[in-house]
């Protein structure tokens, strides 16, 4: 498929830009008033080179990027762009950060690609062909309850007291629950069976739309926090491995932690 190709091509490449500066000592900006929302001048070159392409080989499709906003088209077609997902842990030469390009068509979505550059680590995802890390097929895991499950979270500062009891509540009923810090990332690895589940809330489109589709065509589920419908501007998820996703949307849904 020629989305998928595209967007293979385009993470590598924005992958090797992000190479050349790791390990630089990064001036970076607060690009809003939340503490530690990091933008540097990695993502911005990442941002110009996946959108400059996307927009000269798909002419009409809309683009919705992290660093370059909505870029309006006139077709069904949909691109969605983290040029860097985990800036922060970049930006501290912690090497768990990603390229994240998702593709949706007519309201489907349709290809998907998560690119570990430090890794060397690419996901890749296409409607009913199902999910690959390198080439290699990769499923979801087998486990089938919280209480033998690896999980992971991941926190922003204006959802932080709604996350933190959910934390504290898994933590103690799981093996542990791991905060990695690049949302995009953490759903690639649900797909490959390394954690059983993902919760996080305060979420962008960039940040799960590649994702989602590597959860759901390595056999696992994508859904808001309670189960309903995923909506890409939601500012949810809860991905899994299909298996214990209902536990998860119930211990999710609690109020308290004691209930």
């Amino acid at each position: 498929m020629d989305e998928l190709r595209l967007a293979v091509e385009l993470a590598r490449a924005a992958g090797d830009v992000l190479l050349t500066r790791f390990g630089e000592h990064l001036a970076y900006e607060e690009k809003s008033s939340r503490r530690a929302d990091l933008v540097t001048e990695a993502d911005r070159l990442s941002d110009q080179l996946i959108v400059s392409r996307i927009a000269a080989e798909r002419p009409g499709a809309t683009i919705v990027a992290e660093e370059s906003g909505t870029h309006a088209g006139y077709t069904d077609e949909r691109w969605f762009v983290d040029p860097l997902d985990g800036t922060t842990n970049f930006a501290h030469t912690y090497p768990l950060f990603c390229v994240s390009i998702g593709c949706e068509r007519g309201g489907e979505l349709v290809a998907g690609v998560v690119y570990a550059p430090k890794l060397g680590e690419l996901y890749a995802a296409q409607r009913g062909s199902g999910a690959r890390l390198n080439d290699a097929p990769i499923r979801v895991s087998p486990v089938s309850r919280v209480a033998d499950a690896l999980l992971c979270t991941g926190f922003v500062p204006s959802e932080f007291e709604i996350n933190i009891r959910h934390f504290r509540s898994l933590s103690q009923v799981s093996h542990a629950v791991r905060r990695d810090g690049a949302a995009a990332l953490d759903l690639a690895f649900v797909a490959a069976g390394r954690f059983d589940a993902f919760w996080e809330f305060g979420l962008s489109p960039w940040d799960v739309a590649a994702g989602t589709l590597l959860v759901r065509e390595a056999g696992g589920r994508a859904t808001a926090a309670n189960g309903s419908p995923l909506d890409f501007f939601g500012r949810q998820i809860l991905a899994s491995n299909g298996r214990l996703h209902d536990e998860m949307c119930e211990r999710l849904g609690r109020s308290d932690d004691g209930e």
